[in-house]
């Protein structure tokens, strides 16, 4: 195998939850209140549509996708979710410091250096805004290719913190059956005072629709005694793709840290979020009809989903 190269899980596609528009000249972000699946390709107007998006577009209700049905390729969580903080060199994408909270990796002089790593919030080089947490959460959503994956990218921290919790806890829960649990990707929103109690949205990850905790790690042993009847051995799928991750100093690559980059660190938003910060009062903005529709339909699943609790 060749060392410093990122063996990373094959990825057939991207699932995001915003897009890039052009406005005054620059590529910006704007938030989305649905899902969108995309291919790898990208034409004058974006990121070019998966097939997938539209199918599973139409049985959702009012043709948004705000949820997508998963499956995990690995057992273990940190495998399926890959994240750090990192900090981008906003020309070139190519990261110049990831850390764990603990120690980072930084291109320094002399190659490669081993430093501490207290957090952006205390570091010294992350002033400004310029270091964030980088999440990747790999998942399968066709089994006619059951090791292809499409990405889901975020650099928010309710969806990382999210997404790890639940990994770690159907992990534990399945008795180590994660990659045989029938999950789904679903988008939610919150406001808070930060985002001037308009909503944002985030990804969570939670059983398919209808579908008990004990119906699911039933139907996860099945798969599971199945697979192992075929000859499918997960415990060293898991090895091998563990070891993909470590043959690198840094698992993202110059040409990903641009798309990065163009997609959740622009001038524009730093510039916001930087006076955002320093300013303790401010009049929150009139709200979007895009947040009224989905604030209105959260609140029709939420009337839907409740249950009476014997």
């Amino acid at each position: 195998m060749i060392k410093g190269l990122a063996i990373t899980p094959p990825i057939l596609g991207r699932i995001s939850i915003g897009k890039v528009i052009e406005k005054n000249g620059k590529r910006l972000p704007e938030k989305d209140d649905q899902f969108t699946i995309t291919s790898q390709i990208q034409g004058k107007d974006g990121w070019v549509k998966h097939p997938l998006d539209e199918t599973l577009r139409t049985k959702s209700s009012n043709n948004k996708l705000r949820s997508i049905p998963v499956r995990m390729i690995f057992n273990d969580p940190e495998l399926n979710l890959r994240a750090e903080y990192t900090l981008f060199d906003r020309q070139t994408g190519r990261p110049i410091c990831i850390g764990n909270g603990e120690t980072c990796q930084r291109q320094g002089q002399q190659g490669i250096e081993q430093h501490p790593c207290p957090s952006p919030s205390l570091c010294p080089l992350a002033q400004g805004g310029l270091c964030k947490p980088y999440g990747r959460l790999y998942v399968n959503l066709d089994d006619a290719d059951e090791f292809g994956t499409f990405i889901f990218r975020t650099t928010g921290f309710n969806s990382i913190r999210t997404l790890a919790a639940r990994l770690a806890y159907y992990h534990a829960a399945s008795g180590k059956l994660l990659s045989c649990l029938p999950l789904q990707l679903t988008l939610r929103g919150k406001s808070t005072t930060q985002s001037y109690r308009t909503p944002i949205y985030y990804v969570d990850l939670t059983l398919r629709d209808g579908m008990s905790l004990q119906e699911a790690i039933t139907t996860a042993k099945q798969i599971d005694e199945q697979s192992r009847q075929a000859g499918f051995y997960q415990e060293a799928l898991d090895q091998v793709a563990r070891q993909g991750y470590a043959n690198v100093k840094f698992e993202v690559e110059s040409e990903e840290g641009l798309d990065v980059v163009e997609e959740f660190y622009s001038n524009e938003n730093h510039t916001e979020q930087s006076q955002s910060a320093t300013t303790t009062r401010i009049k929150a903005e009139p709200e979007s009809n895009q947040d009224r529709g989905f604030v209105q339909d959260m609140q029709k699943e939420l009337q839907r989903s409740v249950r009476a609790v014997n």
